[in-house]
């Protein structure tokens, strides 16, 4: 089981009734969270997930919007008697820009390691794992390094008696190779988990996307998603023109590349603060994409494992 949970919904500035676009994964006791506008910790205490079990911060770019409140959740996580490491994850020069940022945050009493993703304009995908977080990073299109982002989170399948018997492995292996996934030698014979278990099961799939126009690959990288997370700046089409001009999407854009997709739910996001009722707009994309919902902020979903 997951749990999703968009921290905000806004693009640009927060306002009294919208903070900055952040997501937070929830899953298997760690939390995974993108982006960090300013008071994004603010908007994760209303939210009541707590900060100690983060143990990941990707970061799409490093426009204010989504990044400026770094120093903030990272004191934040401090009062929460945190210890173990934590991973910052993101585009070339996150180190540089964390460096400058946690120059108001020092005193941490926990490590912070940092991951720069090899960023290509319009080039293929790159991938890290991270204890259960198995990251997806596309690059995207805009005004300078940008990355969408993919998490999935397998699951291995379920113990088969009779093939570890038709295997020949001895029954006193058998929890050691379905809990720990690790080989065992015996006697010269090497045993596998792939000897005792079934095939893997539907793994869980979350995507997210920010400040971008549409790309090719962005359909085949975010395919089969439970949950599609993408901006829409605007709803109407006349602001097309200029939305394209600022390297953004509207409505519309987000809603063709989740049907392409075939993706099971979008949530929109990332609105203009002169969008003040997103919700007016929400049937155009509805025409393209049903299953589209105008993301709210804390607004949360648990996505559970099919068999």
């Amino acid at each position: 089981m997951l749990d999703a949970a968009l921290l905000g919904t806004g693009g640009m500035t927060p306002l009294p009734t919208r903070f900055l676009t952040s997501l937070m994964l929830r899953v298997n006791g760690s939390q995974l969270v993108v982006d960090c506008g300013e008071g994004t910790q603010v908007t994760m205490k209303l939210l009541g997930w707590g900060y100690k079990n983060i143990d990941v911060l990707c970061f799409t770019h490093f426009h204010a919007d989504h990044i400026a409140g770094l120093p903030g959740l990272l004191h934040a996580i401090n009062t929460s008697v945190r210890r173990e490491p934590l991973t910052l994850v993101g585009p070339p020069g996150l180190k540089a820009v964390a460096a400058g940022l946690m120059v108001i945050a020092k005193e941490l009493e926990y490590e912070v390691n940092i991951i720069e993703i090899p960023y290509r304009r319009f080039g293929p995908p790159e991938s890290i794992k991270l204890g259960d977080h198995l990251i997806g990073a596309l690059p995207l299109d805009h005004r300078g390094p940008c990355l969408g982002y993919s998490f999935e989170y397998k699951r291995a399948g379920l113990f088969d008696v009779e093939k570890a018997r038709a295997n020949n492995v001895p029954m006193a292996f058998w929890s050691r190779l379905q809990k720990k996934g690790e080989a065992i030698e015996e006697m010269g014979v090497v045993y596998k988990p792939e000897m005792v278990m079934g095939p893997p099961r539907r793994s869980i799939k979350v995507s997210y996307c920010t400040d971008t126009r549409p790309v090719p690959n962005l359909p085949e990288f975010i395919k089969g998603s439970d949950l599609f997370v993408c901006e829409g700046m605007y709803g109407d089409i006349e602001m097309l023109p200029k939305t394209a001009s600022h390297k953004h999407m509207i409505f519309q854009e987000a809603a063709e590349i989740a049907k392409e997709a075939a993706v099971k739910e979008l949530w929109l996001t990332h609105y203009s603060p002169a969008l003040t009722q997103p919700e007016q707009q929400l049937p155009v994309a509805r025409g393209i994409f049903p299953n589209t919902v105008c993301g709210r902020d804390r607004m949360v979903k648990v996505i559970n494992y099919e068999d």
